[in-house]
C-alpha cells in the first residue's frame, strides 16, 4: 500500500518545494494537491458537511504550477491533482498541461479529476451545473485523443475539438493514470466507465462496504478490478484503521495536511513516517 499526502497550497503554507521533499526523506509517495480557481462572492451553495467555508478555498494556488515544483525538487515522489476541477478548464489546454508536467516530472504524474461542488464557482466558467459530469467525461475522452494521436479529434454533445496537432504528448503510455475522485456509488461507476482508478474520502461511506461492491461492479462492466486501484482520502492517524484499509484492499492512503507552515506540517509527517515504516515492515 502506497502513502500520499494531499494539502491546499498557498502563500501561507508550507511550500511545495519542501513539503515535496519531506515526503520523499519520509517515504511517503506521492503529493496531492487542490484546486479552487476562485470562490464566487456572494454564494448561495453550502460547503460539502455545511458551515463556514474555510480560508484555504479561497486562497488555495493553481495545482499545476505548485506540483511542477514539488516534482523538480524531487526524484522518486508521484505528484498528483486532488482533484483538478477539469469541468472549470478548457479541454485542449488542460490536456497540454497534463502532458507536460508528466514529461518534466519523468512520468510521475497522476491526474485526479472531479466534478466540483460549487454551483457558482463552476457557473463561472461557462458550464452548466446539471451536465458538469457529461462535460468532464467528454473532456477525458477528448485528451485521450489529444495524447494518444499525432492529429486528433472529438465530437460530443458538450465538448467539440475540431481536427488538431498538439504536443507534447505524456510520458507514461498512453497516458497518465486518471483517478476519479467522489463518493461511492457514482464516482467508481465513472471511474470504471473511462477511469483508472477512484478517489473516495474515508468520511464518505464504509469501505468495508463498498471496497467489494466497487470490485463487483468492475467485473460486471467488463474491467479487472486489479487495474482500478483505490486511494482513499482523509485518512486518519490510527495504524490499527490504516491496516484495515491495506487488508481490505486499498491500494493508497492519503493525509490531508492543513495549510499550514513547516513548524505545524513536519510533526504531523514525523508520525506518518512511523506508520509507513510499520506498515512496510
Amino acid at each position: 500500500m502506497e502513502f500520499g499526502a494531499s494539502i491546499f497550497f498557498t502563500d501561507y503554507s508550507i511550500s511545495p518545494a519542501e513539503l515535496a521533499i519531506a515526503l520523499e526523506d519520509r517515504g511517503f509517495d506521492s503529493l496531492w494537491a487542490a484546486e479552487h480557481s476562485h470562490i464566487p462572492v456572494p454564494r448561495r451553495t453550502p460547503p460539502p458537511g455545511g458551515g463556514e467555508l474555510a480560508k484555504r478555498y479561497y486562497d488555495v494556488m493553481d495545482p499545476f504550477v505548485t506540483l511542477a515544483v514539488a516534482a523538480a525538487a524531487t526524484k522518486r515522489l508521484k505528484v498528483a491533482t486532488g482533484i483538478c476541477l477539469v469541468i472549470q478548464r478548457d479541454t485542449i489546454q488542460t490536456a497540454k498541461l497534463v502532458a507536460s508536467i508528466d514529461q518534466v516530472s519523468g512520468g510521475r504524474f497522476l491526474f485526479g479529476i472531479g466534478g466540483g461542488w460549487n454551483v457558482e464557482e463552476i457557473e463561472s466558467h461557462g458550464t452548466a451545473f446539471a451536465t458538469r459530469m457529461q462535460k468532464m467525461r467528454e473532456q477525458i475522452e477528448a485528451m485521450k485523443q489529444i495524447w494518444t494521436k499525432d492529429t486528433a479529434a472529438y465530437s460530443g454533445d458538450i465538448v467539440k475539438v475540431p481536427s488538431m496537432q498538439t504536443w507534447p504528448k505524456p510520458t507514461q503510455k498512453p497516458y497518465p493514470p486518471i483517478l476519479l475522485g467522489g463518493a461511492f456509488p457514482y464516482a467508481a461507476r465513472r471511474a470504471i466507465r473511462y477511469g483508472d482508478g477512484w478517489y473516495p474520502n474515508a468520511s464518505s461511506g464504509n469501505p468495508d462496504e463498498y471496497m467489494p461492491r466497487f470490485r463487483q461492479m468492475a467485473a460486471e462492466a467488463g474491467r479487472d478490478p486489479k487495474s482500478l486501484p483505490v486511494t482513499i482520502g482523509g485518512a486518519p492517524e490510527d495504524l490499527a484503521q490504516l491496516q484495515h484499509f491495506r487488508e481490505i484492499g486499498a491500494a493508497r492512503v492519503n493525509v490531508s495536511l492543513p495549510a499550514e507552515g513547516r513548524d505545524q506540517i513536519l510533526p504531523i509527517l514525523d508520525r506518518w513516517a512511523g506508520f509507513v515504516r510499520k506498515l512496510r515492515d
